[in-house]
């Protein structure tokens, strides 16, 4: 018994609602057991995904680099540091240098 092209499409098409509907079912299903497990013992975002979410006091500070040149016209400074602004790209660094 063959099944033409259309009728495969039509199964398939059914077949893909079916799994869609029976993947949200078990969702909502395991969402629900989340969230009662959570309630119960009183689990944070931290217990559940160690290392995500809300970031503790444990992290290394950022420091900040000096400015090594300054524009003369704008005041605007750089660090040496990326990508080079257009007010130094191209010149000699030495005319900017700011003195220690």
């Amino acid at each position: 018994m063959t099944t033409s092209y259309k009728e495969l499409l039509a199964q398939r098409e059914a077949l893909e609602q079916a799994i869609a509907h029976a993947r949200q079912n078990e969702i909502s299903s395991a969402l629900g057991k989340v969230r009662e497990l959570v309630a119960e013992y009183g689990l944070t975002l931290q217990d559940i995904f160690p290392g995500r979410g809300v970031k503790s006091g444990a992290t290394k500070p950022v420091s900040k680099v000096a400015a090594k040149y300054r524009d003369p016209a704008t005041g605007q400074t750089w660090t040496g540091r990326g990508k080079a602004p257009k007010w130094i790209d191209g010149k000699d660094r030495a005319a900017f240098v700011i003195a220690a």
